[in-house]
């Protein structure tokens, strides 16, 4: 495919992520309203709001015609049966996927230490929706090897359906990964996550949380970019989904980290979809 085609299609229908917040639940009209009628849309998940609030944001999405995509953090599920209720709530909604991820605690809260554990619990359980992603890793991950991670995914590939890359502002990286997991005989469909529209602080504390390493690359590689968020502009996805296209790589769409800043980046998708056509 031609970088004008695959950038149209990387356009067409991208995912969004949305972090439970406070206000999504007391003010959903307000926060919700910008985003396009039917649009899938995952929900974050974190150790400190627990799993209920993710649970419940997906359902107040789906019940607004979304279709909701819940993270299930695998290191903050009690047991079982906390897994079952919020598979039968997500289940009774409406909502068809889930996004399984191992999670930030450092403790795992019962007997399901990372996202293999939970994807083959929601079997056992015969509670697994029809569809589930999981997370890949193209930039690494700062507290698992590489070897680990390709191992792992190499074993996910059996119980999920999709992955998505987390969070990486190198195209070209993302294609080689894409790339390395097809010659592994990873087959599953690459999704590539990319960070909207967003203010410099945000965008930077989390590329330091995820690595101190990540941030200094990311920084070097990329100096224009990085000097005008350390002046305080916004991050606009514009080179990373150029480059995106322009690798060839096999992608399957695209996910677009909000960072609940939703409008502004709505918005600039609708003017890279007129600038593509």
């Amino acid at each position: 495919m031609d970088p004008v085609s695959a950038l149209g299609a990387l356009l067409a229908d991208p995912r969004y992520e949305v972090a439970p917040t406070a206000g999504v639940l007391d003010a959903p009209d307000e926060f919700l309203r910008d985003l396009p009628a039917g649009a899938t849309v995952t929900v974050t998940a974190a150790p400190s709001r627990g799993l209920g609030v993710t649970v419940a944001v997906a359902e107040e999405l789906a019940a607004r015609g979304f279709a909701a995509v819940p993270h299930l953090a695998a290191r903050s599920v009690r047991d079982r049966g906390e897994l079952a209720e919020h598979l039968d709530r997500l289940a009774a909604a409406g909502v068809r996927e889930v996004f399984v991820v191992g999670g930030d605690a450092r403790e795992p809260a019962g007997d399901l230490p990372d996202g293999l554990a939970l994807l083959r619990a929601m079997e056992d359980l015969d509670r697994r929706p029809p569809r589930a992603g999981v997370p890949s890793y193209p930039d690494g991950h700062h507290r698992i090897a590489d070897d680990v991670l390709w191992a792992d995914l190499r074993v996910k590939q059996f119980h999920a359906d999709y992955t998505v890359t987390q969070l990486c502002f190198d195209a070209d990286l993302v294609g080689r990964f894409a790339g390395e997991a097809r010659r592994r005989g990873i087959d599953l469909p690459v999704i590539a996550g990319v960070p909207g529209v967003v203010d410099a602080a945000r965008l930077l504390r989390l590329s330091v949380r995820i690595g101190v390493a990540d941030a200094v690359r990311f920084a070097r590689s990329h100096r224009s970019t990085a000097g005008g968020l350390l002046r305080g502009g916004r991050h606009t996805p514009d080179e990373l989904v150029q480059g995106l296209a322009a690798t060839g790589c096999d992608l399957a769409g695209l996910h677009l980290f909000t960072f609940n800043q939703i409008e502004p980046t709505v918005r600039w998708l609708s003017e890279a979809r007129r600038t593509a056509a």
